[in-house]
């Protein structure tokens, strides 16, 4: 009995500690929508439907070797300047999409400062969120991001984000494609009882990485879908406004064991 005791005592506290990772109260049908890599159609398709719809978005930039010059297949910073000014959050992906987890902690930081840099030279607000290119870390880069002040950041993992049991640099997403949309209707009905979906989203089309594009046409049925269900769509930045970082990156532990390398 005195062992079943001091177990429900610990468990107690645990959720009693875990329940002050909250702000406010989290809404249902709350979806957070980020766009990796910097494709041109983030520009030209990508934010027209966005602002057409009134949601909120994060875009995960890079400078995408080896063509990132090539203004048919990726954004230039001008365009990326323009998101931001749309009211768009800008945010890092690394200079150029290297798994983080083969960096040293140096080069790792080269990469992150390059971003914010850049940013800055464009009065672009310093990126605070972060996604893990190819949802490739180890604990090194988790450690690194602490260091230089982010906040949250985006892996894979195909489930819901649960902010009393996910580390804040740890938070899973569903990565759409041509041919998973029943996946992702699935994923929509999981936002709800202080769960959040966040989406990976890439090209809309990605002419580069087509194993990951979807077309303009899918994309608008996922944002009608939303819209006529009444779904609060934000930005990663947004998050802040419920789930409170610096005491959910200091009680939850990360588990690493939830990243899926693709």
């Amino acid at each position: 009995m005195k062992k079943l005791f001091l177990l429900l005592l610990i468990l107690t506290i645990c959720l009693s500690g875990n329940s002050g990772v909250f702000k406010n109260k989290i809404p249902d049908k709350l979806v957070v929508l980020t766009f990796d890599d910097a494709p041109a159609s983030h520009y030209s398709i990508v934010a027209p439907l966005l602002k057409e719809y009134g949601f909120g978005a994060t875009f995960f930039v890079c400078e995408f070797p080896p063509n990132f010059k090539d203004s048919s297949k990726y954004m230039n910073w001008r365009q990326i300047r323009a998101l931001d000014a749309m009211g768009f959050e800008i945010a890092s992906h690394t200079r150029t999409h290297p798994p983080v987890s083969k960096l040293t902690k140096a080069q790792f930081m080269d990469e992150l400062k390059f971003i914010e840099d850049k940013c800055d030279s464009l009065h672009i607000s310093k990126p605070v969120n972060f996604a893990y290119p190819g949802y490739d870390l180890n604990q090194s880069s988790l450690e690194v991001l602490i260091e230089s002040g982010y906040k949250f950041a985006r892996v894979g993992g195909s489930k819901v984000y649960d902010p009393q049991t996910d580390h804040p640099l740890l938070v899973p997403s569903w990565a759409t494609t041509a041919g998973n949309k029943e996946q992702i209707m699935g994923a929509f009905r999981e936002a709800g009882n202080g769960k959040i979906v966040v989406l990976t989203i890439h090209g809309v089309p990605d002419i580069d990485h087509p194993w990951v594009t979807i077309s303009p046409e899918l994309f608008r049925e996922y944002l009608k879908y939303l819209s006529e269900n009444h779904f609060k769509v934000i930005s990663m930045r947004d998050l802040e406004k419920f789930v409170n970082v610096r005491k959910a990156g200091s009680i939850i532990i990360p588990n690493l064991k939830q990243v899926i390398n693709n």
